[in-house]
């Protein structure tokens, strides 16, 4: 199992009220109709897809932007978004802070998420994961040619990959060290003069009163109780995503130097707690 960040504090306990677990129901409900009517649609659609176009998704990818888009909408987190995003082949990159950075950073491009292979088997999480494309991986070198193989067929298919090269969540108040594993697959002869890698910082602001890590997700947190707290609290903050400049992987000479650049790129931005 992948080993998560955890520094050992944790916030306050959110405290749920009768009027907190009203809220929970009605954005809960909503939510759920949402995401599991849009995974119906969804499944079925890939009846079709799947056997005319393969690894290739032409019309999928917009359900679950549509999600994402109501997802936030009924939690009722406000989305900003700064600078561009990439048009190039290519993967993308990001800090990685809480399960809500999936509903964030779909709205604005169609991408695939790479994810430890726990995830798979996370009840919910583990469903909507596999229906969108995701790609599971083990960080095991044993498997790391299968891995590297199934990645660039992917990007060759014109699917934008998104990694988080910290490996694990943090509480969203600082930037941990990139893994550069993974980046391998980026140097491939195949793929190494048409790649370009964009890197994202992902920024969220804790609704007034509350804790500045209100919105992390780390160490042994459970997601129940974490998702019943977004549910419950009165009025959210803010998601902030900025879109970095694209870099191309081969004006980079290795792996490390690539991720080395793209790490310092994301916390250029990240201006509390970065580390």
């Amino acid at each position: 199992m992948t080993k998560t960040w955890d520094e050992g504090a944790r916030p306050d306990p959110f405290v749920m009220t009768p009027a907190g677990w009203a809220r929970a129901v009605l954005r809960g409900i909503p939510l759920a109709l949402v995401t599991f009517g849009c995974l119906l649609v969804m499944l079925l659609l890939r009846l079709i897809e799947r056997p005319l176009f393969g690894v290739r998704r032409p019309m999928t990818p917009y359900i679950t932007q549509f999600v994402c888009w109501s997802a936030l909408r009924i939690l009722g987190i406000t989305h900003r978004t700064t600078g561009d995003v990439m048009a190039h082949r290519g993967a993308v990159v990001a800090n990685h802070a809480s399960w809500l950075d999936i509903f964030a950073l779909n709205l604005r491009k169609r991408i695939y998420f790479v994810s430890k292979s726990e995830v798979a088997g996370w009840p919910g999480i583990g469903w909507l994961a596999r229906a969108t494309g995701t790609i599971f991986i083990n960080r095991d070198r044993k498997e790391a040619r299968a891995q590297k193989q199934i990645f660039e067929d992917r990007l060759r298919a014109g699917h934008k990959l998104l990694f988080f090269p910290e490996g694990t969540s943090t509480d969203g108040q600082r930037v941990l060290p990139f893994k550069s594993t993974l980046f391998a697959a980026f140097f491939t002869p195949a793929l190494v003069d048409i790649m370009h890698v964009q890197p994202v910082t992902v920024i969220y602001t804790a609704p007034a009163g509350q804790d500045a890590r209100f919105y992390g997700w780390w160490g042994d947190m459970g997601f129940g109780a974490h998702l019943k707290k977004i549910l419950a609290t009165p009025r959210h903050g803010q998601v902030h995503i900025i879109y970095h400049p694209p870099v191309k992987v081969s004006d980079f000479t290795s792996r490390k130097d690539l991720a080395g650049h793209l790490e310092k790129t994301v916390r250029s931005v990240f201006r509390i707690g970065s580390k």
